[in-house]
């Protein structure tokens, strides 16, 4: 594994069930969950392979699938795959670091995807500096003709413009940004960001 994410260095023991148990609590309290999942499927053909790139307890992943789409989550922290993997048990769920993803098929091929998202402020809770590695590897296994989604929150440590350079050093381009998962205009205001990533 490389570096030890924020997700490990900045949160207390036992934060992992604690977010477990608030998006538990969401649900029961109706929250709408889906956002996500409804715009990777308006974007994505009927069927498609979606990569979940941070995907904690399968929440968006899980929904995703429910549409369709065959999903593979990939996420740092072994409880919340745990979760992903009870809670969604027809879908692929793997402990790994988003930094030496290297996904491969029975006959030792690169696993390639439609799609891929990567919504919940993952990139923010990465280790400082190994997001445009990740970036990379991220666009390693989507399609030419696929895209991926990136959404966090700004002021998390992660700014908009360091977020800019490293798609450009990963080989992505930026095509659309939104300020919500429900497509609402992006300003530099704006406290959340929705970025569409095609292939450079």
């Amino acid at each position: 594994m490389g570096k030890p994410t924020k997700w490990v260095t900045e949160t207390n023991d036992g934060h992992s069930q604690f977010y477990i148990d608030r998006f538990r609590q969401l649900a029961q309290e109706g929250a709408d969950l889906a956002g996500e999942a409804r715009l990777v499927d308006a974007m994505a053909a009927p069927g498609s392979t979606v990569l979940d790139a941070g995907c904690g307890t399968g929440r968006v992943g899980g929904e995703i699938a429910r549409r369709g789409h065959h999903v593979v989550g990939v996420d740092a922290d072994p409880e919340l795959v745990a979760e992903a993997s009870r809670n969604y048990p027809d879908q692929e769920w793997i402990v790994g670091d988003l930094t030496e993803l290297n996904l491969v098929d029975s006959a030792g091929e690169q696993r390639i995807f439609a799609a891929a998202i990567s919504p919940g402020n993952v990139l923010p809770f990465m280790a400082e500096g190994t997001q445009a590695q990740a970036l990379s590897c991220l666009r390693a296994h989507v399609a030419p003709e696929g895209f991926a989604l990136i959404g966090f929150g700004t002021g998390r440590g992660y700014e908009i413009e360091t977020f800019d350079h490293d798609l450009d050093s990963a080989g992505w381009r930026l095509e659309w940004r939104f300020a919500t998962w429900d497509l609402k205009p992006w300003t530099p205001a704006a406290d959340f960001a929705v970025s569409v990533l095609r292939h450079r």
